[in-house]
């Protein structure tokens, strides 16, 4: 490589480490996470996204459940919109984007690994009513990065329980529902975000 091909290289690096953007490693899952069956309601994005996470954590993503495969379930995900301020002339100015996620997770024995839980973020941004397609670009910028911060949310709940446990991850995460086969509450942790 040239020198000025390195240094382009270099500054590309800086300019996404400068807008927050860090190259996230794999995770280390459950050994009885080594194959998994994917169910993801709604699909899109995140069902992409969760895939290629899982991937490079040493998956295997199996097509079907069965003997000696996981199962790893999302029966919901989805993305809410709140106006949060409106201006003198009766516009929004100021919108929040909410994203919930609900997942859970068993072994290839039938036994519970994750209860459902769920995960909540939220970012907030701004309206230019005179700008409506850089806004339009911005909503869906904030929706992938809530998108990006749920998976990772997610493999650290599955991370903690391979490192330290289910019962100890458990009181890490909060408090759980006494038997995750009735129809209790879930589990709700935050994650903090910086609002935009």
């Amino acid at each position: 490589m040239t020198r000025v091909s390195k240094s382009l290289l270099l500054l590309s690096f800086c300019a996404l480490a400068a807008c927050g953007f860090h190259l996230r490693g794999s995770a280390a899952l459950p050994k009885s996470m080594q194959r998994v069956h994917l169910t993801v309601g709604g699909g899109g994005d995140f069902q992409r996204k969760l895939a290629r996470a899982l991937l490079a954590s040493n998956v295997v993503l199996e097509d079907k459940g069965g003997p000696g495969i996981a199962e790893l379930r999302v029966p919901a995900q989805n993305f809410a919109v709140q106006s949060l301020t409106i201006s003198g002339a009766a516009q929004v100015t100021e919108y929040a984007v909410r994203y919930h996620v609900a997942f859970t997770a068993v072994d290839p024995q039938g036994q519970t690994i994750v209860p459902l839980e769920t995960i909540d973020l939220q970012r907030e941004y701004s309206y230019d009513a005179s700008q409506p397609v850089g806004t339009q670009a911005q909503s869906e910028q904030i929706q992938g990065s809530l998108i990006d911060d749920a998976v990772q949310a997610l493999l650290f709940r599955l991370q903690a329980v391979a490192r330290n446990g289910e019962a100890a991850a458990a009181k890490a995460a909060g408090p759980l529902p006494a038997d995750a086969s009735t129809t209790q509450e879930p589990t709700q942790y935050s994650t903090p975000l910086d609002q935009d």
